[in-house]
């Protein structure tokens, strides 16, 4: 038999921002497995998120990033629902996240839409090229220039990159994880970054 104790409901509190009751309910779902609750209460809330995508964000915040050595800076506008919600430890913590991903992952869109159509065709042309290359066969080549295409996105788009400080979320979860907590839908509106030296 096991046991739900305070311990491990501060946990999954910690981890999701989720209710009390809401956490000790999930933990009785899992058994007391901590780590299953709360992803649990994550894809709950992501699907929460997704209905809250069509809601206005106009309030939020625009945060900065210097790096250390002064040759790379960054500004990124950030928006919510509300200016409540812009002036929390977890909305403000998620900006200033946003703007270190944004200096070290150096991503050219915030999303895929935002893509310029020819530097799309171009890339796909590219590895369309290669494949050829290598002979592969007519019916993998689409495949695997599907493949390459998928890997660039997820190299230059900054919702489908790996998240620099956990690499098992995307900055797509993490936005997800604190529209979540917040209860508001979370939009990254554009980013700007500055690399000393480079146009």
């Amino acid at each position: 038999m096991f046991a739900i104790n305070a311990r491990n409901i501060q946990e999954v509190r910690r981890r999701t921002g989720a209710g009390m009751l809401q956490c000790k309910t999930t933990l009785e779902r899992t058994q007391g497995d901590v780590t299953k609750a709360v992803d649990q209460l994550r894809m709950s809330g992501a699907a929460n998120a997704e209905t809250r995508t069509s809601r206005p964000t106009g309030e939020g915040l625009i945060t900065s990033y210097a790096h250390h050595n002064g040759k790379i800076g960054v500004l990124v506008e950030v928006n919510c629902e509300t200016d409540f919600v812009a002036r929390t430890d977890d909305f403000r913590t998620l900006a200033r996240y946003l703007a270190e991903q944004i200096a070290a992952a150096a991503p050219i869109a915030v999303d895929r839409d935002q893509m310029a159509a020819d530097v799309v065709e171009r890339k796909r042309e590219a590895f369309e090229q290669q494949v050829r290359l290598l002979g592969k066969p007519e019916h993998l080549a689409e495949k695997i220039v599907d493949g390459k295409m998928e890997a660039y996105f997820r190299s230059v788009v900054l919702m489908d990159q790996e998240w620099v400080r956990e690499p098992k979320l995307t900055i797509r979860d993490l936005v997800r994880d604190v529209s979540a907590r917040t209860g508001e839908a979370i939009r990254v509106r554009r980013f700007a970054r500055f690399h000393m030296g480079i146009a």
